[in-house]
């Protein structure tokens, strides 16, 4: 699911006269094209070493098992239904979807690809929606039909399809991470497409600060942040329906899918920006609140320590928000 998300990182290194003894943290950034998007990496390194060509082939393997638009990746094939054994990736992402589905009462479903289709938010020209043919297409779609034996994917309807887009890009921003780990590097900034992983902090103990998007219908038009929020040792994404949409006699209808109805959501919530341990929660579960709307959100998040969130909403015209108390004591503005 593509996301037009702002993103603000502040570049403020604050010196210390204490480092001394301390090895000295060299900063390494670099970006580059993944997914449609572009990515960008910045961590400090005691060796200052770059490892952007071991990103790139990391990114590249996650491709080949998880991207809809490699028509040799594991999950093209699975929607092919070819005959293909499911990897690592494929399987932790079916995992961490299924959990999450399950969580949000269906809110979140990983098997809207023939609605997304649909409604002309994929591949495909939109189609004329009725009431029947919505109805025929929601009887192969539903998570709890799916299952997997013997490393193979199963369907009860063979028109099912596969659709990790809502979980995929935070999970690819998770591998990131945890290479970086891997090497001994604890302070770092992982970013693909406004995914957002932080760990550590930059010298000085200074926390990561990123921007939450005020809404906007013009692609073109300048980014300006909601709020500023600190940030370190969490996961930070912005699911929003303000950009990608289409209207039918003046009412708006968002590429977020309702799997219950069959259609997109046309509540007044714009945008929903979770915080998260991993960010392919991060990423289901913004867009779990998207389809339940703010209201109920809110009452999940009641019994959630391990989430937090920032809601805008329109109010007759007016952007409004609301967030959780979490949330509300790292805003920096």
């Amino acid at each position: 699911m593509h996301r037009n998300i702002f993103f603000f990182i502040s570049l403020l290194l604050i010196a210390s006269a204490c480092q001394t003894k301390q090895p000295k943290l060299t900063e390494v950034a670099f970006q580059g094209a993944a997914q449609g998007t572009y990515y960008m990496v910045k961590y400090y390194d005691v060796e200052a070493r770059n490892l952007q060509s071991e990103v790139d082939s990391i990114l590249k393997a996650f491709d080949q098992s998880l991207s809809l638009w490699v028509s040799g990746s594991v999950i093209s094939k699975v929607n092919r239904k070819e005959e293909v054994m499911l990897d690592e990736h494929f399987v932790k992402n079916l995992e961490i979807s299924n959990k999450i589905a399950q969580e949000t009462n269906g809110a979140f479903d990983y098997t809207l690809g023939p609605l997304i289709e649909a409604c002309g938010f994929g591949f495909k020209e939109k189609i004329p929606l009725t009431q029947d043919k919505v109805d025929s297409m929601k009887a192969f779609v539903g998570y709890s039909k799916v299952d997997v034996v013997h490393n193979r994917i199963q369907f009860d309807d063979p028109r099912m399809e596969v659709n990790f887009n809502a979980v995929a890009q935070g999970y690819s921003v998770d591998l990131i991470g945890e290479f970086l780990r891997s090497k001994g590097i604890e302070n770092y900034l992982v970013h693909i497409g406004g995914e957002i992983l932080t760990s550590g902090y930059k010298p000085g103990d200074v926390e990561w600060v990123v921007g939450i998007q005020k809404p906007t219908d013009d692609a073109e038009g300048a980014i300006e942040a909601q709020v500023r929020v600190n940030l370190t040792n969490k996961a930070f994404v912005t699911s929003g329906s303000y950009r990608k949409y289409y209207e039918v006699d003046g009412k708006r209808y968002s590429h977020i899918i309702d799997a219950q109805t069959g259609y997109p959501v046309t509540h007044q919530l714009l945008s929903v920006t979770v915080l998260a341990n991993t960010c392919a929660e991060a990423d289901a579960y913004a867009t779990a609140f998207m389809v339940m709307g703010m209201d109920k959100a809110k009452e999940m998040l009641k019994d959630r320590q391990d989430l937090e969130a920032f809601f805008i909403y329109d109010e007759n015209g007016e952007f409004k928000y609301e967030y959780t108390e979490g949330l509300g004591s790292l805003i920096k503005d």
